[in-house]
């Protein structure tokens, strides 16, 4: 057991305090001190983390769960409260190394790349918000508290993606970000009030055990229709999923997280690495028993992370934005955590292999996906440019940076022995134990463009004659605050699958989460050598095109003679423009146009006849009230002789 829990309390509060010091007074006054507090801050949160994971790890207590403290937050009855906790246990622990360790680097890495900028200091501020919300969220002890925390993560990504509110495009993408993930948040928060109604219990524990067998004979009302309980949380499910759909980005709720590149590169990096987008895979891992009992739902996880998959893996094929490309890497990777998720269920059994892999991928992606974006970063920091074609000739010029990038590269492709080779391996074997054959294919397909795609970054940065005039006259250098995370950050990505497969094979083992009829398969031989002939076979065909002595760069950079399907590709199939089509013609032209229709003559034209009424009425007791003694008489006989004359009626 933890013997001392106030570390783990550092871990919350030490971000809490940056966010509070820095936007009320240090951003304020200074952005030096702001951003050594900010490394100071998360530097305590992150060291306490360290020291609870090898405290725990270590230990006998783990690999079990522990509840460090526990308050009832909100009674709705006697006998069901919301409640505030912190729950340690290998996913959670797991969850606060990998987001304190990422924000620490990342706070140094923004020290270079916000230097000159004039609201840095508030940047500071909102930077350590984002990581208490994601540090609170994956502790949470039930789902009231995850969904308070994964608000403030949708708050605080708000905030930063539109940060330089100066660009319209930046405003455009926070406002695109919030609305969509708030949508899809509010099937999340409908699928909450409807499990926590039929179990009485918010609580992981209480939904993780559960079994549909006791809820069948009972029925619940659910006002369009009386349903049984047991399928009323196979819907509840179903709804919580689809907050995670749009939070980690899924089709068709992607179109936002492509678009968020427009806040500063430090954010993408937090954001595509260890917070928000994965919070989806993280709500499906902590809820995996509550997933794999509510019938078919994790099938459906299964193929919307499948298609996610390769969807976005075919359009970074043929972006130039290098931060887009990576944000297209960043939603195939999460297709393949989500799926393995999924590919678990065959049947009435659950395969042990897929949640291991899932979570496996989370740890290890985290790092190589946080390095190539601060790589990025630093890229366009001295091209200043986004775009590839602008590139080229930097191997020399950075050289830190290239051979930090190529061990990034050659582990998100899963070249043995970087670390994305462990954890694709599982969940591609993940997919051939569940008999999902579609879904395995898929995933090997997909390992490959991913190879082609990380490589073609790769070398047109890096390789090649320089095609910019910066990097012609040699105005290129390695900044040392953006150069040394990316260092840091490679020795993970090199390392963390070789080291961190033991400790997830050891306890992180699904079958000592409550699933019934749960079984362990043999792990099949010859799977890594596929999945690594494919991406050897794309790695060669990225070096053909855009690195061999033949290669014709400016050719294969010309679109004047591309394919109508390549075009359509790289129009990402025309989504943004159809979702933009839908709102302003639907949204905006139906909908809103009917709603300032009913706003403008019906809701505001009785409002306005109320008030003429009132008025006239106003008029008329003025007029009665004038102090004119005729009127007086006058109204006084002509009530009386209408009394006398209703009185002789019938009624």
């Amino acid at each position: 057991m933890i013997n001392d829990v106030s570390i783990s309390y550092l871990i919350f509060l030490m971000p809490l305090i940056v966010f509070a010091v820095n936007g009320l007074f240090l951003g304020r006054k200074s952005d030096k001190a702001a951003a050594a507090f900010a490394v100071a801050g998360n530097g305590i949160a992150m060291v306490s983390a360290l020291i609870v994971a090898v405290h725990y790890f270590s230990s006998t207590f783990a690999p079990q769960k522990a509840v460090l403290f526990d308050f009832p937050f909100l009674s709705f009855a006697e006998n069901f409260a919301a409640k505030i906790g912190l729950l340690i246990d290998p996913l959670s622990v797991m969850m606060l190394v990998v987001v304190t360790v990422i924000s620490f680097l990342v706070n140094i890495y923004s020290i270079g790349y916000m230097r000159g900028d004039r609201s840095a200091g508030r940047f500071f501020s909102i930077l350590s918000l984002f990581s208490f919300s994601m540090l609170g969220l994956v502790a949470a002890t039930n789902l009231f508290q995850m969904f308070i925390f994964w608000e403030l993560v949708g708050v605080s990504s708000y905030l930063l993606i539109g940060f330089w509110y100066h660009k319209p495009s930046a405003v455009s993408a926070s406002k695109q970000a919030f609305i969509l993930t708030r949508f899809a948040d509010s099937f999340f928060l409908l699928g909450i009030v409807i499990v926590s109604y039929v179990v009485q219990s918010f609580d992981f524990f209480a939904l993780n055990g559960l079994t549909l067998a006791a809820f069948k004979k009972e029925t619940i009302d659910l006002g369009l229709m009386v349903v049984s309980k047991a399928d009323a949380l196979i819907l509840g499910s179903i709804l919580i999923f689809t907050g995670g759909w749009g939070k980690s980005a899924m089709f068709p709720m992607h179109i936002w997280l492509p678009n968020a590149m427009e806040g500063p590169t430090p954010v993408s990096s937090i954001i595509h690495s260890a917070t928000m987008v994965v919070a989806g895979v993280y709500l499906v891992a902590r809820l995996f028993p509550f997933f794999a009992v509510c019938g078919n739902s994790l099938t459906l996880i299964m193929w919307v992370g499948a298609f996610t998959m390769v969807f976005a893996a075919v359009i970074a094929c043929t972006q130039k934005d290098i931060k887009r490309i990576l944000a297209y890497s960043t939603l195939s990777q999460l297709g393949y955590m989500m799926f393995a998720l999924g590919a678990c269920k065959t049947g009435d059994a659950v395969i042990a292999t897929g949640w291991t892999a899932s979570t496996f991928h989370i740890f290890t992606h985290a790092f190589f996906k946080c390095a190539l974006f601060l790589i990025a970063g630093s890229l366009i920091h001295q091209v200043h440019t986004n775009d590839l074609d602008a590139m080229g000739g930097l191997r020399k010029k950075m050289p830190l940076t290239y051979w930090s990038s190529l061990i990034c590269v050659l582990a998100i492709a899963g070249i043995p022995p970087f670390s994305g080779f462990f954890s694709k391996d599982e969940i591609i074997l993940a997919a051939f134990q569940g008999h999902h054959y579609v879904v395995f294919g898929l995933a090997i397909l997909t390992s490959g463009l991913t190879t082609f795609y990380m490589f073609r970054l790769f070398f047109l940065a890096f390789h090649g004659a320089p095609r910019s005039e910066s990097v012609k006259q040699g105005h290129v250098h390695e900044d040392f605050f953006m150069t040394l995370p990316i260092v840091i950050l490679a020795v993970p990505a090199l390392l963390s699958g070789l080291l961190g497969k033991g400790i997830f094979e050891h306890y992180f083992v699904p079958g000592r989460l409550r699933v019934p009829q749960l079984v362990l398969l043999p792990h099949a031989e010859w799977i890594p050598y596929v999945a690594v002939a494919v991406a050897a076979v794309a790695l060669l065909i990225a070096w053909f095109f855009y690195a061999s002595p033949k290669a014709k760069v400016e050719r294969a950079l010309d679109e004047s003679n591309r394919s109508a399907l390549y075009k359509v590709v790289y129009h990402k199939f025309y989504f943004d423009e159809m979702y933009y089509a839908v709102v302003r013609q639907f949204v905006i032209g139906g909908i809103a146009r009917v709603a300032r229709f009913i706003q403008d003559y019906i809701i505001e034209g009785i409002l306005a006849f109320c008030i003429w009424f009132i008025h006239k009425l106003g008029d008329l007791v003025r007029y009665a009230q004038g102090g004119n003694l005729s009127f007086y008489l006058g109204t006084l006989i002509v009530g009386v002789l209408l009394w006398r004359f209703l009185g002789q009626l019938p009624f």
